[in-house]
């Protein structure tokens, strides 16, 4: 667990950082932290991710430091970051699998403990973890670092609205607070700054988005043309599935969208009883509770029908 994880960066000095793919708040700001962390300690570190930070979070310290999978070194050591199982690495799997020793810090109650070493734990955040190992080494936290694992920690806990919300995330988000982190600032760039073309995107998901069971499921999908219609990308569609599961009557909310290498991306969301995590994992995803998510295959419509039919079997058996 905890001490695992000092002791897998206590050994190595060439480490690889994997953020999963469409990343967010919390891969990003976690890796971020322990880049800071551990080049502060004298080691090499590189952080890998299949796409691009989202502009959102490029105001983050360190988040100039992301590489592609094809243009990262080989490295001894390789630690996979918030990642739910090994697919969410994507073209950085083969990163992970070419490493000698291995390392998996999560959060989710999915994780199959892929690594030779893990320390996957319940949290809020996989922020909150990462705080914890940083500690550990006997790193101060910094107003860097802080900024990181507030970002980590917020976003994955909506705000500290969601149920994964603990005593132990308010702590830890109170220490980073008193670091001096700006938080009116940071909150404004993570929730009350939205471009144009997102909100078009948004508005279109919501137009498409079908009801069904009385309301109680929500699902709405976007193909590659829509979302560049927008003049959006990829990135700009994170978020748009809490607006389809914030609709009073939905109790499971999921959105598709096509990606740029023609698979079908799928979020998932609950509101109280429904254990969405379970959808997510018979197409070979994962995640949480409430919220989770998995690829499929096109097309799109399809891939929709089988969603639509699955969230149907679990409302009447969560539900009910």
């Amino acid at each position: 667990m905890l001490a695992e994880a000092v002791r897998f960066f206590g050994a190595h000095d060439d480490l690889l950082l994997i953020a999963h793919v469409s990343p967010d708040g919390d891969t990003l700001g976690s890796c971020f932290a322990l880049y800071g962390a551990l080049t502060s300690l004298g080691k090499r570190v590189q952080i890998v991710c299949e796409d691009p930070v989202p502009a959102v979070y490029r105001f983050l310290p360190f988040s100039n430091r992301v590489i592609a999978p094809e243009a990262a070194k080989p490295a001894k050591a390789a630690v996979s970051v918030d990642c739910a199982d090994l697919a969410r690495t994507g073209r950085a799997e083969a990163l992970f699998a070419a490493a000698e020793d291995t390392l998996n810090i999560d959060h989710h109650g999915t994780n199959d403990r892929y690594a030779a070493n893990n320390f996957v734990q319940k949290a809020g955040a996989t922020g909150e973890l990462v705080y914890g190992v940083i500690t550990a080494l006997g790193v101060p936290v910094d107003q860097d670092a802080a900024s990181c694992l507030y970002a980590a920690v917020t976003t994955d806990t909506g705000n500290f609205s969601y149920s994964n919300t603990t005593p132990d995330t308010l702590r830890i988000a109170a220490e980073l607070l008193e670091t001096g982190i700006d938080l009116p600032e940071i909150n404004r760039k993570l929730f009350r700054t939205v471009p144009y073309h997102k909100l078009m995107l948004q508005a279109l998901a919501v137009t498409k988005a079908r009801l069904y069971e009385d309301g109680r499921i929500g699902v709405t999908a976007l193909t590659l043309a829509e979302v560049e219609s927008c003049g959006a990308s990829a990135e700009d569609t994170e978020g748009i599935i809490d607006s389809i599961r914030d609709i009073d009557t939905v109790e499971i909310a999921a959105m598709l969208r096509e990606a740029d290498d023609g698979k079908i991306r799928v979020s998932l969301r609950g509101k109280t009883c429904a254990d969405v995590s379970r959808i997510a994992t018979a197409f070979g995803g994962g995640g949480h509770r409430l919220a989770a998510g998995c690829t499929m295959e096109p097309p799109i419509e399809e891939a929709a029908e089988q969603i639509m039919q699955r969230a149907v079997k679990l409302l009447h058996g969560d539900c009910e």
